[in-house]
Protein backbone atom coordinates (compact mmCIF):
# COMPACT_ATOMS: atom_id res chain seq x y z
CA UNK A 1 0.00 0.00 0.00
CA UNK A 2 1.17 3.40 -1.13
CA UNK A 3 2.08 5.86 1.61
CA UNK A 4 -0.31 8.12 -0.55
CA UNK A 5 -3.11 5.76 0.16
CA UNK A 6 -2.37 5.85 4.02
CA UNK A 7 -2.27 9.90 4.09
CA UNK A 8 -5.41 10.08 2.44
CA UNK A 9 -7.00 6.89 4.70
CA UNK A 10 -6.23 8.95 8.44
CA UNK A 11 -6.82 12.50 6.45
CA UNK A 12 -9.29 14.33 8.69
CA UNK A 13 -11.48 14.94 5.83
CA UNK A 14 -14.09 12.68 5.55
CA UNK A 15 -14.71 12.54 1.85
CA UNK A 16 -10.91 11.81 1.06
CA UNK A 17 -11.06 9.25 4.02
CA UNK A 18 -13.92 7.58 2.71
CA UNK A 19 -12.56 7.76 -1.12
CA UNK A 20 -9.31 6.04 0.45
CA UNK A 21 -11.68 3.28 1.77
CA UNK A 22 -13.78 2.36 -1.52
CA UNK A 23 -10.05 2.71 -3.16
CA UNK A 24 -8.34 -0.29 0.03
CA UNK A 25 -11.84 -2.61 -1.27
CA UNK A 26 -11.10 -2.18 -4.64
CA UNK A 27 -7.57 -2.88 -4.40
CA UNK A 28 -8.42 -5.73 -1.91
CA UNK A 29 -10.64 -7.37 -4.30
CA UNK A 30 -8.19 -6.83 -7.06
CA UNK A 31 -5.45 -9.20 -4.99
CA UNK A 32 -8.46 -11.76 -4.19
CA UNK A 33 -8.82 -12.42 -7.44
CA UNK A 34 -5.07 -13.89 -8.18
CA UNK A 35 -6.64 -16.68 -5.92
CA UNK A 36 -10.40 -16.86 -6.39
CA UNK A 37 -12.63 -17.78 -8.75
CA UNK A 38 -16.02 -15.33 -8.71
CA UNK A 39 -17.58 -15.33 -5.22
CA UNK A 40 -17.53 -11.50 -5.13
CA UNK A 41 -20.40 -10.92 -3.49
CA UNK A 42 -18.86 -13.57 -1.03
CA UNK A 43 -15.74 -12.24 -0.67
CA UNK A 44 -17.81 -8.23 -0.30
CA UNK A 45 -19.44 -9.62 2.51
CA UNK A 46 -16.70 -10.94 4.47
CA UNK A 47 -14.55 -7.85 3.61
CA UNK A 48 -17.91 -5.68 4.92
CA UNK A 49 -17.75 -7.44 8.51
CA UNK A 50 -14.00 -6.68 8.55
CA UNK A 51 -14.47 -2.91 8.35
CA UNK A 52 -17.07 -3.16 10.79
CA UNK A 53 -15.04 -4.90 13.42
CA UNK A 54 -17.69 -8.08 13.01
CA UNK A 55 -17.44 -11.30 12.91
CA UNK A 56 -18.04 -13.84 10.08
CA UNK A 57 -19.79 -17.49 9.78
CA UNK A 58 -18.94 -19.02 6.14
CA UNK A 59 -21.74 -22.12 5.96
CA UNK A 60 -21.20 -24.16 2.75
CA UNK A 61 -20.90 -27.88 1.52
CA UNK A 62 -17.65 -29.12 1.26
CA UNK A 63 -14.95 -28.15 -1.45
CA UNK A 64 -16.27 -24.83 -2.17
CA UNK A 65 -13.10 -23.32 -0.90
CA UNK A 66 -14.67 -21.96 2.55
CA UNK A 67 -10.70 -22.17 3.82
CA UNK A 68 -9.22 -20.59 1.41
CA UNK A 69 -11.41 -17.51 1.05
CA UNK A 70 -10.42 -16.92 4.59
CA UNK A 71 -6.96 -17.34 4.55
CA UNK A 72 -6.79 -15.51 1.05
CA UNK A 73 -8.07 -12.70 2.81
CA UNK A 74 -6.13 -12.69 5.38
CA UNK A 75 -3.02 -12.43 3.10
CA UNK A 76 -4.36 -9.27 2.13
CA UNK A 77 -3.69 -8.10 5.43
CA UNK A 78 -0.35 -7.34 7.57
CA UNK A 79 -2.30 -8.84 10.22
CA UNK A 80 -1.23 -11.92 12.82
CA UNK A 81 -3.05 -14.74 11.42
CA UNK A 82 -4.07 -18.23 13.21
CA UNK A 83 -6.12 -21.12 12.00
CA UNK A 84 -7.79 -23.20 15.01
CA UNK A 85 -8.89 -26.91 13.28
CA UNK A 86 -11.75 -27.53 15.53
CA UNK A 87 -12.29 -31.55 16.28
CA UNK A 88 -14.58 -33.59 18.69
CA UNK A 89 -11.21 -33.30 21.36
CA UNK A 90 -10.18 -29.89 21.20
CA UNK A 91 -10.03 -28.55 24.86
CA UNK A 92 -11.20 -24.80 25.45
CA UNK A 93 -7.40 -24.36 26.83
CA UNK A 94 -6.42 -25.51 23.14
CA UNK A 95 -7.86 -22.24 21.93
CA UNK A 96 -7.36 -20.09 24.96
CA UNK A 97 -3.84 -20.84 25.98
CA UNK A 98 -3.04 -22.36 29.76
CA UNK A 99 -1.16 -21.76 32.80
CA UNK A 100 1.57 -23.67 33.02
CA UNK A 101 4.19 -24.04 35.80
CA UNK A 102 7.63 -22.48 35.24
CA UNK A 103 10.84 -22.59 37.52
CA UNK A 104 13.18 -20.13 38.04
CA UNK A 105 16.81 -21.57 37.55
CA UNK A 106 18.54 -19.19 39.66
CA UNK A 107 16.64 -19.18 42.74
CA UNK A 108 14.63 -22.41 42.18
CA UNK A 109 11.00 -20.99 43.04
CA UNK A 110 8.28 -22.25 40.72
CA UNK A 111 5.24 -19.82 39.65
CA UNK A 112 2.52 -19.87 36.98
CA UNK A 113 3.29 -18.64 33.77
CA UNK A 114 0.11 -18.10 31.33
CA UNK A 115 0.93 -19.40 27.74
CA UNK A 116 -0.78 -17.59 25.03
CA UNK A 117 -3.51 -20.21 22.59
CA UNK A 118 -3.68 -19.56 18.77
CA UNK A 119 -6.89 -17.16 19.61
CA UNK A 120 -4.30 -14.02 20.15
CA UNK A 121 -3.82 -12.97 16.61
CA UNK A 122 -5.63 -10.40 14.40
CA UNK A 123 -7.45 -12.72 11.94
CA UNK A 124 -8.93 -16.25 13.47
CA UNK A 125 -9.78 -19.01 10.98
CA UNK A 126 -12.07 -21.30 13.08
CA UNK A 127 -12.56 -23.76 10.69
CA UNK A 128 -15.53 -26.30 11.39
CA UNK A 129 -16.34 -24.54 14.25
CA UNK A 130 -19.76 -26.95 14.75
CA UNK A 131 -17.24 -29.89 15.31
CA UNK A 132 -16.24 -29.18 18.72
CA UNK A 133 -18.22 -30.07 21.75
CA UNK A 134 -20.40 -26.67 23.36
CA UNK A 135 -17.67 -26.20 25.71
CA UNK A 136 -14.82 -25.68 23.34
CA UNK A 137 -17.18 -23.67 21.26
CA UNK A 138 -17.87 -21.29 24.48
CA UNK A 139 -14.37 -20.72 24.64
CA UNK A 140 -14.76 -18.09 21.96
CA UNK A 141 -17.46 -16.48 23.35
CA UNK A 142 -15.81 -14.15 25.61
CA UNK A 143 -12.94 -13.59 22.71
CA UNK A 144 -15.29 -12.42 19.99
CA UNK A 145 -17.73 -10.24 22.54
CA UNK A 146 -15.17 -8.57 24.74
CA UNK A 147 -12.08 -8.89 23.05
CA UNK A 148 -10.59 -10.45 25.66
CA UNK A 149 -10.29 -14.31 27.58
CA UNK A 150 -10.18 -14.99 31.03
CA UNK A 151 -7.65 -18.11 32.58
CA UNK A 152 -7.32 -18.18 35.83
CA UNK A 153 -9.12 -14.89 37.46
CA UNK A 154 -6.83 -13.16 35.14
CA UNK A 155 -8.11 -11.23 32.11
CA UNK A 156 -5.86 -10.86 28.92
CA UNK A 157 -6.67 -8.59 26.09
CA UNK A 158 -6.75 -9.72 22.48
CA UNK A 159 -5.12 -7.47 19.93
CA UNK A 160 -6.97 -5.21 18.01
CA UNK A 161 -8.33 -5.69 14.98
CA UNK A 162 -9.49 -8.85 16.08
CA UNK A 163 -12.22 -10.98 13.11
CA UNK A 164 -13.33 -14.47 13.75
CA UNK A 165 -13.83 -16.28 10.56
CA UNK A 166 -15.41 -19.46 11.12
CA UNK A 167 -16.62 -22.17 8.75
CA UNK A 168 -19.28 -24.74 9.19
CA UNK A 169 -20.74 -27.73 6.71
CA UNK A 170 -24.18 -27.98 7.03
CA UNK A 171 -24.56 -31.10 5.20
CA UNK A 172 -22.64 -33.22 7.82
CA UNK A 173 -24.40 -34.35 10.71
CA UNK A 174 -22.70 -37.27 13.08
CA UNK A 175 -20.00 -35.81 14.67
CA UNK A 176 -20.90 -32.10 14.93
CA UNK A 177 -22.25 -29.70 17.63
CA UNK A 178 -24.94 -27.38 16.26
CA UNK A 179 -23.90 -23.94 17.36
CA UNK A 180 -26.26 -22.89 19.84
CA UNK A 181 -28.48 -19.39 18.96
CA UNK A 182 -26.56 -17.85 21.83
CA UNK A 183 -23.57 -18.17 19.84
CA UNK A 184 -25.13 -17.61 16.35
CA UNK A 185 -25.97 -14.30 17.41
CA UNK A 186 -22.18 -12.73 18.03
CA UNK A 187 -21.62 -13.41 14.20
CA UNK A 188 -22.24 -10.31 12.66
CA UNK A 189 -22.49 -12.42 9.18
CA UNK A 190 -23.83 -15.72 8.23
CA UNK A 191 -22.58 -15.83 4.90
CA UNK A 192 -23.28 -19.54 2.63
CA UNK A 193 -21.54 -19.90 -0.33
CA UNK A 194 -23.29 -22.16 -3.76
CA UNK A 195 -21.74 -24.04 -6.30
CA UNK A 196 -19.98 -21.83 -9.09
CA UNK A 197 -20.95 -21.21 -12.20
CA UNK A 198 -19.94 -23.62 -15.10
CA UNK A 199 -17.43 -20.92 -16.69
CA UNK A 200 -16.01 -20.66 -12.78
CA UNK A 201 -15.74 -23.92 -12.30
CA UNK A 202 -13.91 -24.82 -15.70
CA UNK A 203 -11.39 -21.65 -14.79
CA UNK A 204 -11.23 -23.53 -11.12
CA UNK A 205 -10.07 -26.79 -12.43
CA UNK A 206 -7.44 -25.10 -14.75
CA UNK A 207 -6.02 -22.97 -12.40
CA UNK A 208 -5.90 -25.93 -9.56
CA UNK A 209 -4.51 -28.28 -12.21
CA UNK A 210 -1.35 -26.12 -13.83
CA UNK A 211 0.88 -23.81 -12.45
CA UNK A 212 0.50 -21.63 -9.89
CA UNK A 213 0.66 -18.23 -10.86
CA UNK A 214 0.83 -14.62 -8.79
CA UNK A 215 -0.29 -14.32 -4.97
CA UNK A 216 -2.19 -11.78 -3.45
CA UNK A 217 -0.18 -8.94 -1.76
CA UNK A 218 -0.86 -7.09 1.43
CA UNK A 219 -3.00 -3.81 1.01
CA UNK A 220 -3.44 -2.96 4.90
CA UNK A 221 -2.23 -3.31 8.19
CA UNK A 222 -3.52 -2.90 11.91
CA UNK A 223 -3.81 0.78 11.51
CA UNK A 224 -5.79 1.07 8.91
CA UNK A 225 -7.74 -1.48 9.03
CA UNK A 226 -8.71 0.48 12.82
CA UNK A 227 -9.14 3.59 11.08
CA UNK A 228 -11.85 2.09 8.88
CA UNK A 229 -13.59 0.77 11.59
CA UNK A 230 -13.52 4.36 12.87
CA UNK A 231 -14.68 5.96 9.38
CA UNK A 232 -17.39 3.33 9.47
CA UNK A 233 -18.71 4.63 12.36
CA UNK A 234 -18.70 8.28 11.44
CA UNK A 235 -20.93 7.47 8.11
CA UNK A 236 -24.52 9.57 8.74
CA UNK A 237 -27.49 7.90 8.42
CA UNK A 238 -30.53 9.74 8.82
CA UNK A 239 -33.37 8.71 11.47
CA UNK A 240 -36.19 7.29 8.85
CA UNK A 241 -33.19 5.01 7.10
CA UNK A 242 -32.72 3.50 11.26
CA UNK A 243 -36.44 3.58 11.13
CA UNK A 244 -36.99 1.17 8.04
CA UNK A 245 -33.71 -0.83 9.41
CA UNK A 246 -36.20 -1.17 12.37
CA UNK A 247 -39.32 -2.17 10.98
CA UNK A 248 -37.75 -4.72 9.21
CA UNK A 249 -36.30 -5.90 12.20
CA UNK A 250 -39.47 -5.89 14.50
CA UNK A 251 -41.39 -7.42 11.74
CA UNK A 252 -39.85 -11.10 12.54
CA UNK A 253 -41.01 -10.38 16.28
CA UNK A 254 -44.51 -12.67 16.67
CA UNK A 255 -47.25 -10.56 17.58
CA UNK A 256 -50.69 -9.26 16.48
CA UNK A 257 -49.01 -6.98 13.83
CA UNK A 258 -47.06 -9.46 12.29
CA UNK A 259 -47.51 -10.73 8.84
CA UNK A 260 -49.20 -13.84 8.88
CA UNK A 261 -46.31 -15.68 7.32
CA UNK A 262 -44.00 -14.61 10.04
CA UNK A 263 -46.99 -16.02 12.07
CA UNK A 264 -47.39 -19.24 10.57
CA UNK A 265 -43.30 -19.97 10.06
CA UNK A 266 -42.09 -17.84 12.82
CA UNK A 267 -40.99 -19.22 16.20
CA UNK A 268 -38.06 -16.63 17.29
CA UNK A 269 -37.80 -13.19 15.86
CA UNK A 270 -34.43 -10.99 15.47
CA UNK A 271 -33.12 -9.32 18.50
CA UNK A 272 -32.20 -5.77 19.07
CA UNK A 273 -28.42 -6.99 17.66
CA UNK A 274 -30.02 -7.47 14.54
CA UNK A 275 -30.93 -3.86 14.24
CA UNK A 276 -27.43 -3.01 15.45
CA UNK A 277 -25.84 -4.90 12.58
CA UNK A 278 -28.20 -4.15 9.98
CA UNK A 279 -27.40 -0.65 10.39
CA UNK A 280 -23.17 -0.71 10.79
CA UNK A 281 -23.45 -2.95 7.36
CA UNK A 282 -25.01 -0.57 5.64
CA UNK A 283 -22.66 2.14 7.25
CA UNK A 284 -19.67 0.14 5.81
CA UNK A 285 -21.44 -0.88 2.38
CA UNK A 286 -22.25 3.17 1.65
CA UNK A 287 -18.30 3.68 2.22
CA UNK A 288 -17.04 0.34 -0.16
CA UNK A 289 -19.61 1.87 -2.52
CA UNK A 290 -18.17 5.25 -2.91
CA UNK A 291 -20.95 7.06 -1.32
CA UNK A 292 -21.23 9.03 2.02
CA UNK A 293 -24.43 8.36 3.62
CA UNK A 294 -26.65 5.60 4.09
CA UNK A 295 -29.05 4.42 1.72
CA UNK A 296 -32.39 1.69 1.74
CA UNK A 297 -30.36 -0.04 -0.73
CA UNK A 298 -27.54 -0.40 1.18
CA UNK A 299 -30.15 -2.20 3.94
CA UNK A 300 -31.43 -4.60 1.09
CA UNK A 301 -27.62 -5.32 0.60
CA UNK A 302 -26.87 -6.78 3.71
CA UNK A 303 -30.19 -8.01 4.97
CA UNK A 304 -29.68 -11.22 4.25
CA UNK A 305 -26.10 -12.40 5.98
CA UNK A 306 -27.43 -10.09 9.44
CA UNK A 307 -30.96 -11.94 9.41
CA UNK A 308 -30.49 -15.09 8.83
CA UNK A 309 -28.83 -16.76 11.64
CA UNK A 310 -31.37 -14.53 13.79
CA UNK A 311 -34.77 -15.79 12.96
CA UNK A 312 -35.89 -19.29 14.33
CA UNK A 313 -38.07 -21.00 12.16
CA UNK A 314 -40.98 -23.29 13.48
CA UNK A 315 -42.03 -27.06 12.03
CA UNK A 316 -44.43 -25.70 9.75
CA UNK A 317 -41.67 -23.74 8.01
CA UNK A 318 -39.82 -27.02 7.49
CA UNK A 319 -42.82 -28.76 6.52
CA UNK A 320 -43.23 -26.53 3.62
CA UNK A 321 -39.90 -26.07 2.47
CA UNK A 322 -39.42 -22.28 3.59
CA UNK A 323 -35.97 -21.21 4.55
CA UNK A 324 -34.98 -17.45 6.44
CA UNK A 325 -33.85 -16.37 3.34
CA UNK A 326 -37.26 -17.05 2.16
CA UNK A 327 -38.39 -15.31 5.11
CA UNK A 328 -36.17 -12.33 4.92
CA UNK A 329 -36.57 -11.56 1.40
CA UNK A 330 -40.98 -11.44 1.79
CA UNK A 331 -40.12 -9.16 4.48
CA UNK A 332 -38.25 -6.82 2.39
CA UNK A 333 -40.99 -7.11 -0.04
CA UNK A 334 -44.06 -5.90 1.86
CA UNK A 335 -42.51 -3.70 4.43
CA UNK A 336 -43.11 0.08 3.62
CA UNK A 337 -40.07 2.49 2.77
CA UNK A 338 -42.30 5.38 3.91
CA UNK A 339 -40.31 8.79 3.60
CA UNK A 340 -36.96 6.18 3.46
CA UNK A 341 -38.05 6.07 -0.15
Amino acid sequence: MSSNFIERLHSSDMIEAAGAVEAAATEIRSQLTKTIVGQEAILDQILLAMFCGGHTLVEGVPGLAKTLIISTIAQTLTLGFSRIQFTPDLMPSDVTGSEVIQEDKQTGGRSLHFVKGPVFANVILADEINRTPPKTQAALLEAMQEGQVTVGGYTHALPKPFFVLATQNPIEQEGTYPLPEAQLDRFMFLVRIGYPTENQEMEIVKRTTGVVHGKPSPVLGAPECIRIQQLVREVPVADHVVQYALRIVRATRLDERSPKFIRDYVSWGAGPRASQFLILAAKAKALMSGERHVMPHHLHAVVLPVMRHRIMLNFNAQADGVNTDQVVGDLVKIIPLDSAA
